[in-house]
């Protein structure tokens, strides 16, 4: 019983909230408001909201915007991660540049293997060769 009291109490006062609002003045010049147009003055209609102020945005159009800053520090994280990844890659190819043109350069005894899989030791022109192109390497490799 309460219930229906209070939706027929409800229903009765929604059209005083959804009633237009008038503004004017009269004969003395003090400002009225009021529900009903003056049959004597020129009214303005006055909304019940502030119009400068900026409309409510809907759970839509605000799920968006959080989606949009959900997706923005996604792509700055995995742009972060790649460039760790990439940092990391050179480094080592910076150690393996650099531990190839030490073992020339510390010298000794080279060897490689030929096309049928036999070893056959570097001559002095082609260990220089190498620790060259190692160098070369290591060069590439390591700057920054």
């Amino acid at each position: 019983m309460k219930r229906i009291v209070l939706l027929v109490l409800a229903c009765a006062v929604a059209p005083l909230a959804a009633a237009d609002l008038y503004k004017y003045v009269d004969k003395d010049g003090k400002t009225v408001y009021t529900d009903q147009p003056p049959p004597d003055a020129v009214a303005k209609p006055v909304s019940g909201t502030n119009s400068s102020a900026p409309a409510a945005k809907t759970f839509v159009e605000k799920d968006k915007e959080l989606q949009k800053g959900r997706d923005k520090v996604a792509a700055d994280a995995k742009k972060a991660d790649d460039k760790a990844k990439q940092a990391e890659e050179r480094d080592a190819a910076c150690r393996d540049a650099t531990s190839m043109a030490k073992m020339y350069e510390e010298g000794g005894r080279i060897m490689k293997a030929n096309a049928q899989g036999e070893r056959e030791y570097l001559t002095d022109e082609e260990i220089e060769a190498e620790r060259v192109k190692a160098r070369r390497a290591m060069d590439e490799a390591c700057k920054k």
